[in-house]
């Protein structure tokens, strides 16, 4: 069986590889994302695998279906790409890898947290400039701090005990009354609106869906303490980004990490250091010296990959000896 790949990274090929010497499979690695312009330039084949930011709309798919593609892999557990109905309708199921490594995104979470209210980031370039000096780099103790989770599913649920660890009070917001990080007695469940108000961190662990876009605005962001610190490695349009610079303006904001953009598609994992950046909002966010922005990076750990190429291949495996997919992978 033939597998296509589209925006195919560096980083992925060696795991793929790998992975698929238990297989066999024929991979065609492409290194441009799938949209409905670019869906004509595939090949025959029955499986697309398909990156993050790859845009899988119904137009998309539609010229995917005459393609003859059946199966349609998504390697990365986010779907708001995509459209799951649509894909439905013509008949091309879809499968994704939901637990990768919820520890390389909870890890890297806390690394931001660190970086930011300790200027690590602005430090390293400042000593590769041979300036020593300490100005503006006053940070402030996590212990007995209050961290805000949004989320508490595999990755919230990580950071809360890692916060907690740190001796910091954790408050957790989560739709779910199951969510087992309520076990350790220092994380407290709360309601959004008490988290926005009372959080000195607040960092954000919700899929994006339509009661999530946007949870973080120039209304939550109003009932904010001053100097708050938010952290994003869930989905870009978790937050408004105006809003989000206006509050940095006004001082409301002490800084904040963001893994991820509402507008990264075509900018995030590419390299655009000979080109000028269109995006004027991003523009303005990597300007503020209290703004630490990295490109989508939380997932990338040698483990995670692995994780992501044997779940795609396992799940396309399935699907060719004519098997269910598990069922957490389906959508």
């Amino acid at each position: 069986m033939k597998i296509v790949f589209s925006d195919t990274h560096g980083f992925e090929k060696q795991a793929f590889d790998s992975a698929n010497s238990k297989y066999g499979f024929e991979i065609d690695y492409l290194d441009f994302r799938l949209t409905a312009n670019t869906a004509e330039a595939i090949r025959p084949t029955d499986v697309v695998c398909s990156f993050v930011s790859d845009k899988i709309d119904r137009q998309c798919l539609e010229v995917l279906s005459k393609k003859g593609v059946k199966l349609l892999s998504l390697r990365c557990a986010g779907f708001n790409h995509v459209d799951v109905k649509a894909a439905s309708d013509l008949g091309i199921a879809v499968c994704r890898v939901p637990n990768y490594s919820p520890y390389s995104v909870s890890e890297f979470t806390v690394g931001l947290i660190l970086s930011l209210n300790r200027k690590i980031h602005r430090a390293y370039s400042r000593v590769r400039e041979l300036n020593f000096s300490l100005d503006g780099f006053v940070g402030f103790d996590l212990h007995g701090k209050t961290v805000g989770i949004v989320g508490a599913g595999k990755i919230g649920g990580l950071v809360a005990n890692i916060m907690a660890a740190f001796g910091c009070t954790v408050l957790v917001y989560d739709s779910s009354s199951s969510a087992s990080v309520f076990k350790n007695d220092k994380i407290k469940r709360t309601t959004l609106p008490d988290l926005i108000m009372n959080s000195d961190i607040i960092s954000l662990h919700v899929p994006l869906n339509p009661e999530t876009v946007h949870i973080i605005d120039l209304k939550t962001i109003s009932q904010m303490k001053n100097g708050v610190l938010i952290i994003n490695t869930g989905r870009g349009a978790l937050i408004e980004s105006k809003a989000l610079i206006d509050g940095l303006k006004s001082g409301k904001i002490g800084g904040a990490a963001l893994d991820v953009y509402e507008e990264e598609e075509g900018i995030f994992f590419h390299d655009l250091s000979n080109s000028f950046l269109q995006d004027d909002t991003l523009a303005r966010l990597i300007s503020f010296p209290n703004v630490l922005v990295t490109s989508h990076q939380a997932f990338l750990t040698s483990d995670s990959l692995k994780n992501i190429a044997e779940t795609s291949l396992d799940s396309i495996h399935a699907f060719r000896s004519g098997r269910s997919i598990d069922p957490s992978c389906r959508l």
